[in-house]
């Protein structure tokens, strides 16, 4: 594909943690290039290197041609349209107010792929793990309708604790979970923190981070739910009791999880089917697409985050310790990494199907 074809991506929130690896992503994709940078209004006008000046959390050095870039005020809608095909949005503001900009991009005819839970119950947004509902990408039909738009519309990635745990639940729903109850154990860059900025996480462990409980108890049922009509109507059942809790880990989310079955599968069985799932981005083979969505490591000692976290560039999951347990059927260890499967990577993946499936173009 040559870069004239390449469609044009704007990043808002760029000078954030998920907006840096945004930037990380999509530099030199084959689909996409970035063609503008928005942040709040004080980071307006400089050029973006100024404006992460000691504040660039990734490994990779910043790219060159994207620090010399000029920060747009992401409330400009209008020069932003003028840069952009599409939008990739994760910002940090009252939840009124992002429901407010995403929602003027989209009435703009600016797509919006977001990584904010401002939008993940609006009835006609789809919230979206690209292996497992695909299909609610039919329901950007009806959102347009509301919206008044052709092109306009906002799709959203979901909570980044529930990677761990939903891709292993999902291809097991067919022998009838009854219960689900799972403790997460998340990284310090879900809260956009490096050890430095957050020295009172080395040798800590709390056990509140707010919101995340209710996201991941909730989110996974509208995730398994289905499009009815105009709306994404969420699932009733499995019921999943969660605890999150904050542990001192740079990068990845560890779920321990327990499951009753109303058809106990075997061991054996739930293993083959975490092995062969699989969804769309693998069929079409999208460039941030695992080859594999969950491996399964037999180790007792695995999966671990620092060695397993980056698997496919950071987004397949993992699992591992699937063993019966005295009051459930089953217990295991899921694995994801929270800021590439859990947060940009897997916007970024969102927008590569929906480039594929022509709701971009």
């Amino acid at each position: 594909m040559s870069m004239s074809c390449k469609l044009r991506a704007g990043i808002i929130g760029a000078t954030g943690m998920v907006g840096q690896r945004l930037i990380t992503l999509l530099h030199d994709h084959p689909y996409f290039e970035i063609s503008a940078l928005a942040a709040s209004a004080r980071s307006a006008g400089v050029s973006y290197k100024e404006a992460v000046d000691g504040r660039w959390k990734m490994k990779t050095e910043l790219p060159a041609d994207i620090g010399e870039m000029t920060v747009t005020d992401a409330a400009d809608i209008a020069a932003m349209k003028e840069k952009c095909d599409f939008v990739f949005c994760a910002v940090n503001m009252k939840k009124a107010d992002i429901l407010a900009m995403e929602e003027a991009y989209a009435k703009a005819e600016i797509p919006v792929v977001s990584n904010n839970s401002a939008n993940r119950w609006t009835p006609d947004v789809p919230m979206v793990i690209p292996e497992i509902n695909a299909s609610h990408l039919e329901v950007i039909e009806s959102q347009r309708k509301r919206l008044g738009t052709k092109k306009g519309f906002i799709a959203v990635k979901p909570n980044c604790s529930i990677q761990s745990y939903v891709p292993m639940l999902t291809p097991l729903l067919k022998y009838g979970i009854k219960e689900v109850v799972v403790t997460t154990y998340q990284a310090i860059s879900g809260s956009g923190k490096t050890f430095k900025e957050w020295p009172e996480m080395i040798d800590n462990l709390i056990p509140f981070i707010s919101g995340e409980e209710e996201k991941s108890q909730l989110e996974p049922l509208r995730i398994w739910g289905t499009v009815d009509g105009d709306c994404v109507k969420a699932a009733e059942e499995p019921k999943i009791s969660v605890q999150c809790l904050r542990v001192p880990v740079t990068d990845g989310h560890t779920a321990a999880v327990f499951v009753n079955f109303e058809n106990k599968p075997t061991k054996e069985q739930i293993i083959e089917d975490w092995k062969n799932f699989k969804g769309e981005p693998q069929e079409l083979g999208l460039p941030h697409a695992p080859e594999q969505f969950v491996t399964y490591f037999e180790e007792d000692n695995r999966p671990q985050a620092a060695l397993d976290r980056d698997i496919y560039g950071g987004m397949g999951v993992t699992a591992g310790r699937l063993r019966e347990d005295v009051n459930y059927d089953y217990k295991f260890v899921g694995l994801s990494h929270n800021t590439l499967r859990g947060a940009a990577g897997g916007a970024v993946l969102i927008a590569e199907l929906l480039y594929r499936k022509g709701y971009l173009n």
